[in-house]
């Protein structure tokens, strides 16, 4: 059976060979009565409020689980926009807002729409790969845009402006970004949408950890700042519904209603009861919780990056949101890869290579995910730094 010629643009998600490894390793490690600490995916180790839960559980014992419009409840959108009102001082109309299957099938949907084959979307390096993957589904490709800790990891908008060809129909940002963990300050994100409105392309933004974020001045939406930016958004992380498959998109006017016509003849509806229990995140109840979890992922960064920084894994900028560490490891090895498959096999630190995220020096780093208990994370970092002493003390000797 011959395979579509856009399958060779899609490239693999390294992570899970990883994640493969880590679990064939794991029940070896139980057998012998030792513990792994896995550090390594992207997934709260909370899991959804009570009241979420609850409110799905109601939804499906009485019967609310049949198609909803596509754009989602009526509802859910009206509450995500006072969300937006209360939280971030900007008003979004609940019809330029579409309840969809997750980040990333808003991510799909919008490339869908806005990609045409043959032309390309800048995006920063590092980068979440799948990301260039949506792109490329669409019959579009990544350029990819070098970033540096002088930058935060983010690109610039001279940058953007310089790099912008014939080629080009847009702009996809994370902020925060998933593998740095950093934001685009607001004033250059306001930049940025003023080079790519001149150029006539889209803005993407990813802004599925901006409630997860620990510094203020990271704090402001895209939206208000540009309300012709794309902001997707996710109920996975910041309300911990990883499984439910959740998300939103708030788009222009102007998109709605084809919008409305691709999502209904691409996936009908996003699942109806998860809808009903999203309801529920917006509850006073719900929002405390999120934020106390948000605080204790602030302290749990406020514990490892020092610990690493001690034992000698560089961490050149510190991470203002989500709930990963982009560690340099070009002190002790040569390559990422060998280097985090090595830690997992002596001392069941399970940590993530740069090979997924950068196409610069991705040898160089390695991702740390922090969405793990305080208790572990100063394990893992005794067992880090006991491995990476081992490992001086044998070059000395050689």
């Amino acid at each position: 059976m011959q395979l579509a010629s856009r399958l060779q643009q899609v490239e693999p998600f390294y992570v899970m060979d990883v994640v493969r490894a880590a679990w064939e390793q794991q029940a070896q490690w139980t057998a012998q009565g030792r513990s792994m600490i896995h550090l390594s995916v992207g997934e709260p180790d909370f899991t959804a409020p009570q009241p979420v839960v609850d409110a799905g559980i109601a939804a499906l014992r009485e019967g609310r689980s049949g198609y909803t419009l596509a754009p989602g409840l009526p509802a859910l959108r009206e509450a995500i926009a006072r969300h937006y009102a209360d939280k971030h001082g900007v008003v979004v109309s609940p019809e330029r807002i579409f309840i969809t299957a997750g980040a990333s099938g808003a991510l799909t949907l919008a490339c869908l729409l806005l990609v045409e084959p043959g032309s390309e979307v800048l995006m920063p390096d590092p980068t979440y790969p799948c990301n260039k993957n949506f792109v490329a589904a669409a019959g579009g490709s990544a350029r990819l845009l070098p970033t540096s800790a002088a930058t935060r990891f983010q690109p610039t908008a001279a940058q953007i402006d310089a790099a912008w060809g014939p080629a080009t129909r847009g702009v996809l940002l994370a902020s925060p970004s998933n593998p740095t963990g950093t934001s685009i300050a607001p004033d250059e994100l306001a930049r940025i949408a003023a080079v790519v409105r001149r150029h006539g392309g889209f803005l993407l933004v990813d802004e599925i950890y901006l409630e997860l974020g620990f510094d203020p001045a990271y704090g402001c939406t895209a939206l208000a700042l540009d309300a012709a930016m794309i902001s997707i958004n996710s109920f996975s992380k910041y309300f911990q519904m990883t499984g439910w498959r959740l998300g939103w998109m708030v788009v222009p006017q102007e998109l709605v209603e084809p919008l409305t016509r691709l999502a209904g003849n691409l996936y009908i509806c996003p699942s109806t009861p998860a809808q009903h229990a999203a309801l529920a995140c917006f509850t006073p109840a719900t929002l405390a919780e999120a934020e106390h979890r948000r605080a204790e992922f602030q302290r749990r960064r406020d514990v490892i990056v020092p610990a690493l920084q001690a034992i000698g894994l560089d961490v050149p900028v510190l991470p203002d949101g989500a709930f990963y560490v982009w560690a340099d490891c070009s002190r002790h090895a040569a390559d990422s890869w060998d280097f985090c498959f090595d830690v997992m096999r002596e001392t069941g630190v399970v940590l993530v290579p740069g090979k997924d995220f950068a196409t610069v020096q991705p040898e160089r780093w390695l991702r740390l995910s922090y969405a793990n208990s305080v208790e572990n994370l100063r394990e893992a970092a005794a067992r880090l730094g006991a491995y990476l002493a081992r490992g001086t003390r044998r070059s000395a000797s050689a």
